[in-house]
């Protein structure tokens, strides 16, 4: 029980840590360049990259075999797909109603981030069944990756017309997931090795199709320039080290 309750602790404040630190543009800025929250999406997206391919799919291989490990991935993909179709749905309500562009992208854009933290969440959980320094790597490559989200959080819902503390405390909110979610991972992962390459597997396909269905074609959406994929190499270095160090 104990083991659990720390697992939760830490997915719990890496995730509100993560999208509060970059919440705090709320405080400092009313707009953020395309081009520099271009090359931030861009470098979380090779770190994401460089971490799942080096450290979560070959832990999942060889604590489950082939077959686990990517049924998991499969399954991960296929559920941040169905989340991303209800987003969907819910944005083209959102539309039908008075709310200025800018603060529907913003309150949007915290939705999804709360949906997408509890499959990260269950990354960090199912990773420190699998090994504590696993579990570590990927609290801390999350935790970097959900400042930008937070910035494309609380920018929006400033020009929108949200007050500093409200977009702010948005921000903090939508890490929460972060904490459930390592708690269900930490839960399933410990029925059976077998079981934690299914989850392993099922985190990394869910964040390698968050990383190429949405932080990168958002990233070029805001920025086609060069720059951005500078940033996408940056990140995937970063992670071989982190990796290598781990």
């Amino acid at each position: 029980m104990e083991h659990l309750l720390r697992v939760t602790l830490i997915g719990l404040v890496s995730g509100v840590l993560g999208t509060g630190t970059g919440g705090l543009a709320a405080f400092f800025v009313n707009k953020v360049s395309n081009r520099f929250l271009s090359i931030i999406l861009e470098f979380s997206a090779g770190l994401m990259t460089a971490v799942v391919c080096f450290e979560l799919i070959p832990e999942a291989f060889e604590l489950g075999g082939v077959g686990a490990a990517m049924t998991g991935v499969l399954s991960g993909v296929l559920i941040i797909i169905l989340i991303e179709d209800f987003i969907k749905r819910m944005e083209a309500a959102k539309r039908k109603t008075g709310k200025s562009s800018l603060l529907r992208a913003g309150i949007l854009m915290a939705i999804g981030i709360a949906l997408h933290n509890f499959p990260e969440g269950f990354a960090v959980g199912s990773g420190f069944e699998a090994s504590t320094s696993l579990g570590a790597m990927i609290t801390l490559v999350i935790f970097i990756h959900d400042i930008p989200e937070g910035v494309a959080m609380a920018v929006p819902m400033r020009a929108g017309g949200f007050s500093r503390i409200k977009a702010f405390a948005v921000t903090v909110l939508s890490g929460i997931p972060m904490g459930f979610g390592a708690l269900l991972g930490a839960i399933l992962g410990e029925i059976s090795p077998g079981f934690i390459a299914l989850c392993l597997g099922f985190a990394g396909g869910a964040m390698l199709y968050i990383v190429f269905g949405e932080l990168v074609p958002e990233s070029k959406r805001l920025y086609f320039g060069r720059m951005s994929s500078i940033g996408n190499v940056i990140g995937i270095i970063c992670g071989i080290i982190v990796s290598i160090l781990g």
